[in-house]
């Protein structure tokens, strides 16, 4: 956009803004007091003719004539004949609705069906002592209405809205006209204005283009203005003699950002297979420190397919190949996008990490977060392995919390961004122990001594204490889900329960909890392991 459009833009708005506000308020003003002088009419007319209603109401009350029908509707058509006293023009219409949402009485006969009706009443009864509007008799027409209870009758005096309003909706059409030649005038103006103002910028803009096509930096751009505009002439000029120096410098900048950028491609080849994109950026300041090794507490997560030989056989190598890609698909996916890293693939089985190159305190959560995901997303890839008539997947996830090494290992041929060391290896043992328990998803109690309490929608339960091959002592295991059903919800709770009275070696109490789990999930190994315990403690 042109500088010229710019000034147009910005000027004509606080312009058009100014002049709308003027007659904004003369609008308003008017507006204002053309509807009291109609709410004071209208209001005038419905006190005289509730005051008369009221007047031949008290005379059958005081002659003993308001129970008589005939007397009744006697008074009734002496108010219709005083509202038509009441009517000063054509326009002008006084009604009343019964009980039956029928009109009762008129000065001028119009059609209104019961819903017409109920709606005017309605909206009457909402809207209280204000002025209000609506389509009725063949136009639209103001009104003042109340409830007159000895006849059962609403009251309505109304006019057509244009015999109050003609002559707002005048000045509204006028103001619009105005508007619109002023706007015209001023973007005429502005533009002439413009054209002055911007001159000399556009001679500093064909200089500069000059010297861009021909190289030739002894052109200079003609100060026309002693103004702003004319110190930017001059400040243009000083720039041109120094540019040959500046063009020095940006050759010797550029070749030292070419050898930083040759350094970040190379940083980028060994991370981008498996570190998110985020993580990435947050080392381009400090690259060195990529590759140093480096010991610190990381989230370790393994999963395996269940029975993937088995799979392996029913299915021809080429189509197995496909599933695994997109079953790992979703899986990494889940990874990077909750800030892990894929460490490396083992067959069927994946393994990640985090906590490195970044460490954050939600590492463990976003360690749990990424296996209740990882089941979740293995209910579609299992949906279309039905569509295609191909084996489900059933899997296993094991998570650990603790310290281990992480750097860059290997050699100069053949490098490596992995993690060693003893937590490694109880993650592993941990989706091991998945098979045993049934369990989709188990963490050691390191990683729930960090998540307990973080987020109410993840549901644990203590398994059981586990010594894993290369442990002497017992790793108390838990499960987790996401979703329990209600059976689950009352099941895990007596488990909580039980495990509670069971470490208080209150047995036989322990015992009665593990068998009403049985009864609600008359699998569930964990209840059947801690009830023989139990069987074996009671005498």
């Amino acid at each position: 956009m042109s500088i010229r459009l710019k000034i147009i833009f910005v000027v004509l708005p606080l312009i058009l803004v100014s002049l709308f506000f003027a007659e904004g308020a003369t609008w308003i003003t008017v507006t204002r007091g053309i509807t009291r002088t109609a709410q004071d009419s209208l209001d005038f007319k419905l006190y005289q003719l509730e005051n008369y209603a009221a007047n031949q109401w008290m005379l059958l009350v005081e002659n003993g004539y308001a129970d008589k029908e005939n007397m009744l509707q006697a008074a009734k058509t002496a108010t219709q004949s005083y509202a038509a006293t009441l009517v000063l023009s054509t326009s002008e219409l006084i009604f009343a609705i019964n009980g039956d949402n029928e009109v009762a009485m008129t000065t001028s006969p119009f059609e209104a069906t019961q819903d017409e009706c109920k709606k005017l009443i309605e909206q009457s009864v909402k809207n209280g002592e204000y002025l209000q509007n609506a389509f009725f008799a063949g136009g639209k027409r103001i009104y003042k209405a109340l409830k007159f209870s000895p006849f059962n009758w609403y009251l309505f005096v109304s006019e057509e809205r244009d015999t109050f309003y003609r002559e707002v909706d005048d000045i509204t059409k006028q103001t619009l006209i105005i508007v619109g030649i002023f706007s015209v005038l001023s973007i005429v103006l502005l533009v002439l204005f413009s054209r002055i103002l911007i001159k000399p910028l556009s001679e500093v803009a064909t200089t500069m283009q000059k010297i861009i096509s021909s190289h030739d930096l002894s052109s200079r751009a003609i100060v026309e203005y002693n103004d702003e505009t004319g110190h930017l002439a001059q400040t243009f000029n000083f720039m041109v003699s120094e540019l040959e120096e500046s063009y020095r410098q940006t050759k010797n900048y550029a070749f030292q950002t070419a050898i930083a950028q040759k350094e970040e491609h190379r940083i980028r080849e060994i991370f981008q297979k498996y570190v998110p994109q985020s993580v990435i950026e947050q080392f381009f300041k400090a690259p060195e420190s990529m590759l140093i090794g480096d010991n610190r507490d990381l989230a370790v997560l393994f999963t395996d397919i269940r029975s993937f030989t088995t799979i392996s056989e029913k299915i021809p190598p080429d189509l197995l190949v496909q599933c695994l890609n997109r079953y790992f698909s979703d899986q990494v996916d889940i990874v990077m996008n909750r800030q892990g890293v894929v460490d490396k693939y083992i067959g069927d089985a994946l393994m990640a990490f985090w906590g490195a190159p970044v460490e954050s305190e939600h590492d463990p959560l976003q360690s749990v977060y990424s296996g209740l995901e990882m089941i979740d997303a293995l209910e579609g890839f299992n949906e279309k392995q039905r569509e295609l008539k191909l084996p489900e997947f059933h899997i296993g996830i094991g998570i650990n919390f603790g310290p281990a090494t992480v750097g860059n290992m290997g050699n100069e041929r053949k490098m490596n961004y992995t993690i060693i060391g003893d937590t490694v290896n109880l993650a592993s043992r941990t989706e091991d122990i998945t098979k045993i328990y049934g369990e989709p998803l188990m963490i050691t109690e390191f990683v729930y001594e960090r998540i307990a309490g973080k987020d109410s929608n993840i549901h644990t339960r203590p398994l059981d204490s586990v010594t894993v091959k290369g442990k002497t002592k017992a790793i108390r295991m838990y499960a987790v889900k996401r979703k329990l059903s209600e059976v689950e919800e009352r099941a895990w709770a007596l488990h909580n329960e039980a495990m509670d009275l069971f470490e208080k070696e209150s047995y036989s109490d322990a015992e009665k909890k593990f068998k009403r789990i049985l009864e609600l999930l008359p699998n569930d190994y964990s209840a059947k392991i801690h009830l023989e315990k139990c069987k074996g403690f009671v005498f």
